[in-house]
């Protein structure tokens, strides 16, 4: 592991930030990319305060998903690439390319420099929005087979952008990838530990109902995964001898029930959890306020569901483990607590 070398795109991103911490303490040599050299200090002492050991064997490559510039000088000498780098954004923005052109592009550009540097595998962060948004209420789980329908009720921009970003990947290997082998994990809502003073991905969530910032509980079901269960998996997914050309599901256990993460933070927190909330939002003020609030919107299709979904495949074959949804939701709020990043 010593002489192997792992390009992590997005360093500065709370799972990039998970995945590096687990390659440096296994003993690789690590690069990841920014968009600006002046972020390597910030993305250092955040890494450094979790914890990171061998700081002397991480090194930096300044490079943008919209760019070309800086990517072939990222993937050169590397055995390995994770590419996590994505935009975020839920819901519907006034101009879905914002999200959409970047991570499709991106995926392409970054899949395209890692084959002509001669790297042996990619593993591709895509994400349960690429696999289950749109579809009718089933009674079956979700697998790897299954794709979101871009058309479907309820599909936001930054589910078009996985699934997009995800199919590119897939044609890309497929129609000019010259032998490069490609593994993508599609992780359900990744809660856990923060990492510095960014709060990402399903923890804000669990900081809104913690600062009482939701007056009560939509019938509203979560998957979540724990993010260092989520490092662990793109870790496995780079080496495991049977994972290439494989799509992986990752959850950390059955979806929860808003109002259960409530109950979970007061039973556990104590005094802590004194703002959070008790009361449950009937399903039909749920769809009267979608009416006039966008913000309600994308939760009226999934309102009282439940969605299930299969980790058998990324047990099987990666050796997966993960904790349980209730460790990986106490986590993320024990350290937004710590660092007071909860709202008063």
């Amino acid at each position: 592991m010593a002489n192997q070398r792992v390009l992590v795109t997005g360093g500065s991103g709370f799972i990039a930030g998970h995945i590096i911490l687990r390659l440096l303490d296994q003993g690789y040599q690590v690069r990841t990319t920014v968009r600006s050299p002046q972020r390597e200090a910030a993305v250092r002492a955040v890494l450094a305060e979790a914890g990171a050991v061998r700081g002397d064997a991480l090194s930096f490559a300044v490079a943008d998903l919209l760019d070309d510039a800086g990517w072939a000088d990222a993937v050169a000498g590397c055995d390995y690439v994770l590419h996590v780098a994505s935009p975020v954004h839920t819901g519907n923005p006034a101009d879905e390319s914002e999200v959409i052109a970047p991570a499709r592009e991106g995926t392409v550009r970054v899949l395209r420099a890692a084959r002509d540097a001669g790297v042996g595998r990619v593993v591709l962060t895509s994400a349960f929005h690429a696999v289950s948004w749109g579809h009718p209420r089933r009674d079956r789980a979700f697998t790897e087979e299954d794709w979101t329908i871009l058309d479907g009720p309820g599909v936001d921009a930054y589910a078009k952008s996985k699934t997009l970003a995800e199919r590119d990947a897939w044609d890309f290997v497929a129609r000019e990838g010259r032998g490069l082998e490609l593994v993508v994990l599609c992780p359900v809502a990744v809660v856990g530990p923060v990492m510095g003073r960014d709060v990402s991905g399903a923890n804000h969530v669990v900081r809104r109902i913690l600062g009482g910032g939701m007056p009560g509980y939509p019938d509203i079901h979560i998957p979540f995964v724990d993010v260092r269960d989520v490092a662990a998996a793109h870790v496995r997914a780079m080496t495991a001898p049977g994972a290439a050309g494989g799509r992986f599901l990752l959850a950390g256990g059955p979806a929860v029930p808003l109002k259960q993460v409530g109950d979970l933070l007061r039973a556990r927190l104590g005094a802590e959890a004194d703002r959070v909330p008790t009361r449950t939002i009937p399903n039909i003020v749920v769809r009267l306020g979608a009416l006039v609030n966008r913000e309600f919107r994308p939760l009226v299709h999934d309102l009282g569901r439940a969605k299930r979904v299969s980790t058998e495949k990324a047990r099987e074959v990666l050796g997966w483990q993960p904790r349980q949804a209730d460790d990986a939701i106490l986590a993320a709020a024990r350290t937004m607590l710590a660092k007071d990043l909860v709202a008063k």
